[in-house]
């Protein structure tokens, strides 16, 4: 396995379910319902205790919302700060370059401190006084460490430290899906979770309601067209590598967010988060469109540089500049991480990808 830019390609076991908080006995029941399709539970009136439940089954349960919290990279980040609790985040790893997150956002994120360039040392993160760390993904066989993730706290250590620990599971319990992802839920339910858990159960529910809108309309716009005639897409991850192509597979947000954009994921038999293919098998796909898949370099004239990049790469390889999509020009321009990576901006993604390959369809 190797590392990306913002995030590992190891796959994980762990992630974050949690739900929607009552305001009084007269929403309850309601509550309840939400918070037990989201896979936790709301115990009582006003919203606490909270209980969170990870893909194993474990239980954490909150009774007031945190007041100190960690995210191991960007993605995390971003989710708090659009629900307003950027006040309460004292570190991240991973951190967001200047520019690459929305400008509203983008101030705040530089505030916070960097407890890591990449994954946050075990010492640095136990050591840093949260009371909360969010986790977007994990190593390979638990919580223990491996897996490329360095040498992270055990549960015992996070105990000790007096810091919850919990995951993102639309993209933590990607590779572990039972079957293929085709919507936003697991992603709104990460947003509902965090909600909860902080106690901006009405600001999350208003983020999800703007994605939901977002998708409804670019669903009704590309219902007409059948899936048989359905363009092929394949998300080239120029960043991951060029040697050996690493493509999204169907339990990927990525194969939702292309499903729901009217198109066919080329590897959408693949079963799991990412793989390594050759460009043998990319050939033999042939798609239709092609993603130029490259991490947001913080500006816009230093993002553009790096579509070029990867669109002249495709264009001047021997085993590449013969496909379809790269004889018509056919290339989308859409950074990687709101693609690949949980968030609000994953519902943007899927307007943008339908105008692009649907021009002729009425997306809003």
């Amino acid at each position: 396995m190797r590392s990306r830019v913002w995030w590992p390609t190891t796959a994980v076991v762990l992630g974050l379910l949690a739900a929607g908080c009552g305001d009084g006995d007269k929403d309850k029941g309601a509550d309840k319902d939400k918070a037990a399709a989201a896979g936790a539970s709301v115990n009582g009136a006003g919203g606490y205790p909270v209980d969170v439940t990870d893909c194993m089954g474990a239980k954490t349960t909150f009774a007031a919302a945190p007041k100190k919290i960690v995210t191991s990279n960007a993605a995390g980040l971003e989710l708090l700060l659009r629900l307003g609790v950027g006040d309460k985040v004292i570190g991240t790893g991973f951190p967001p370059g200047k520019g690459t997150l929305p400008a509203p956002l983008d101030a705040q994120a530089q505030q916070v401190k960097v407890l890591g360039k990449m994954v946050i040392p075990k010492e640095k993160l136990l050591g840093s006084g949260a009371d909360l760390y969010i986790d977007t993904f994990a190593s390979m066989g638990g919580m223990g460490g491996g897996g490329g993730m360095g040498d992270t706290p055990t549960d015992a250590e996070y105990k000790a430290a007096g810091i919850k620990h919990i995951f993102l599971k639309s993209t933590a319990c990607a590779a572990n899906r039972k079957s293929p992802v085709t919507d936003l839920s697991a992603v709104q339910d990460d947003i509902t979770s965090l909600g909860a858990v902080t106690g901006t159960a009405a600001k999350a529910k208003e983020l999800v309601d703007g994605m939901k809108k977002t998708v409804d309309g670019v669903q009704a716009a590309v219902q007409s067209t059948p899936e048989s005639s359905r363009p092929t897409y394949f998300f080239f991850d120029y960043d991951a590598g060029t040697k050996q192509p690493s493509v999204v597979c169907n339990r990927q947000v990525a194969h939702a967010v292309i499903t729901l954009a009217g198109a066919r994921n080329a590897f959408g038999d693949c079963d799991g988060d990412f793989k390594q293919v050759g460009w043998e098998d990319v050939i033999a796909k042939n798609p239709d469109w092609i993603q130029l898949g490259v991490r947001d370099r913080g500006s816009e004239a230093a993002n553009k540089a790096a579509f070029d990049e990867a669109q002249k790469w495709l264009q001047d390889n021997a085993a590449t500049k013969g496909l379809k999509a790269v004889k018509e020009g056919h290339f989308v321009r859409i950074g990687s991480e709101r693609t690949t990576i949980a968030g609000v901006s994953n519902a943007d993604t899927v307007r943008e990808i339908a105008k692009t390959i649907h021009p002729g369809k009425k997306v809003g």
